[in-house]
């Protein structure tokens, strides 16, 4: 992506991220969409809020800006105060409420630990068979459906405490989207309780290319 670019005339640069995690604590359209206006409002998740920041300078810095920081508009007001201008511009509701889906299911610790594995493609597929994704282009996508995440990797955890709930507008969905979980990591499972700390790197390194 960052040669396209760099061939098309545009000065582009990339971030190489770890993915292994889900980012933040949603997954799924209108989940997402709640977190992401929490962190236009000076909050959030600060795995999302990390990279959002790092990716919003890189961006000013391609363009030649300078002397101004992501992190002071959000701190500030200014992101959210231009995100609902935004939306108000294009005949949008500022105020609007995400749905919440019908049916949910509790996925709980089963021992005292730290949580050592969150395993992204694990709670993606989950996601997509709750119905937050298409097989096909024709699909319809359930606005509401997906997971949270109440806890996540490197989080310490207790027996019976609840680390995602998992959200769909149909329940027969239900059974296949706790599967995908149990089934991720060759069957090994998308959460793995261990005793050893956990350090995470969310920016690992960064791509460049000269014109």
């Amino acid at each position: 992506m960052v040669n396209l670019g760099s061939d098309a005339g545009v000065r582009t640069s990339a971030l190489l991220t770890d993915m292994s995690t889900p980012l933040g604590r949603t997954i799924g359209n209108g989940l997402e969409v709640t977190e992401s206006v929490e962190v236009l409002a000076g909050g959030g998740p600060a795995d999302v809020v990390e990279p959002t920041v790092e990716l919003a300078r890189e961006m000013l810095a391609g363009a030649g800006v300078t002397g101004v920081d992501p992190a002071d508009a959000l701190a500030d007001g200014r992101a959210m105060d231009m995100w609902r201008r935004m939306i108000t511009a294009q005949g949008g509701d500022v105020d609007a409420v995400m749905p919440e889906a019908p049916h949910v299911e509790e996925v709980r610790a089963d021992r005292d630990g730290i949580l050592t594995r969150v395993d992204a493609l694990g709670f993606g597929i989950a996601g997509w068979r709750l119905g937050a994704g298409r097989a096909r282009k024709e699909d319809p996508v359930q606005v509401s459906a997906g997971v949270t995440l109440h806890k996540t990797l490197g989080d310490t955890v207790k027996a019976g405490e609840v680390i995602a709930t998992l959200h769909t507008e149909t329940e027969s969905r239900m059974p296949r989207g706790l599967a995908a979980l149990d089934e991720a990591c060759g069957g090994a499972g998308a959460i793995e309780i261990g005793d050893a700390p956990v350090e995470r790197r969310i920016v690992l390194d960064r791509i460049e290319a000269a014109i």
